[in-house]
């Protein structure tokens, strides 16, 4: 099995830099994400025909359980229009390669200020939103957090 760490949005930065997975990509700035639902389902939470089921990486198979998770650690939706663009580090899905939208759709846009193509060092700074550190958050200061042990350097 892959020692997948134990942050989500850790778990998220692998998953959308992995040739491997079609359903997270960057979008074409590298600064959101874009989550086809339906293969996200699929691949990831287990659901439908081609689900793999050999690793559990979320422990839910709600697509909206993901979805709060992102909102807890303060991403943010943002619409999804003509001009925005799907682009991938390794081999395009096929609905992917051509077009702006995959072939099951529904497709989710989401934006975190911390999280960046080509910056794991800014994942350290997207916490999961509690009371205090919505709190801090309000107040104008800043809230960290840490990498996991296996990712310190």
């Amino acid at each position: 099995a892959i020692p997948w760490p134990c942050t989500f949005p850790m778990k998220l930065w692998l998953l959308v830099n992995s040739p491997c997975i079609g359903s997270v990509r960057w979008d074409a700035r590298g600064e959101g994400l874009f989550i086809d639902q339906r293969l996200f389902e699929q691949e990831l939470l287990g659901v439908g025909p081609s689900a793999a089921g050999e690793v559990e990486l979320f422990r839910t198979k709600n697509f909206c359980s993901i979805v709060r998770q992102l909102n807890l650690y303060g991403f943010h939706k943002l619409t999804v229009s003509s001009t925005s663009s799907v682009v991938g580090l390794g081999p395009a899905p096929a609905a992917a390669a051509g077009d702006n939208s995959y072939a099951d759709g529904p497709l989710h846009h989401f934006w975190n200020p911390h999280f960046r193509f080509g910056r794991p060092d800014l994942l350290v700074k997207i916490r999961r939103l509690t009371k205090a550190s919505k709190e801090k958050l309000d107040a104008g200061l800043e809230v960290t957090s840490r990498l996991p042990d296996d990712l310190q350097y």
